[in-house]
């Protein structure tokens, strides 16, 4: 393991999903599933999230629509949370949600949308 590029990846991880909800998953890791919890961090949010080329905002608008795209709820809703750390608005992430209906098709849509309303209201 890269250790620089999985301490890259906690902290960008922590900043954009929190430190509780990181600090959750690391803890519910087993033995079977602490190297994807690994791979995740280091790759994912040390690699792929530190790349200059879009900013954490553009990164978290593009994921919800991915994430409805393959109705990922429960990933979904942490990026919504994440999404708002990144300074993503209510009515951007409403924006995306009406483009994914159309694109994704209106359950995946609907679901999200029933997601997001779960993230705000908590």
């Amino acid at each position: 393991m890269n250790d620089e590029l999985y301490d890259a990846g906690l902290q960008v991880r922590r900043e954009v999903l929190g430190s509780d909800y990181v600090d959750a998953s690391l803890a519910a890791a087993t033995d079977f599933s602490r190297d994807l919890q690994n791979y995740v961090t280091q790759y994912c949010w040390g690699d792929i999230w530190n790349r200059d080329g879009l900013s954490r905002r553009d990164r978290s608008l593009i994921n919800l629509a991915m994430l409805t795209a393959l109705n990922r709820g429960h990933e979904f809703k942490a990026h919504v949370r994440g999404a708002l750390n990144n300074g993503v608005t209510r009515d951007e992430i409403k924006e995306v949600l009406m483009q994914t209906a159309f694109y994704c098709g209106g359950p995946a849509a609907l679901e999200s949308f029933r997601l997001a309303a779960e993230v705000f209201d908590s």
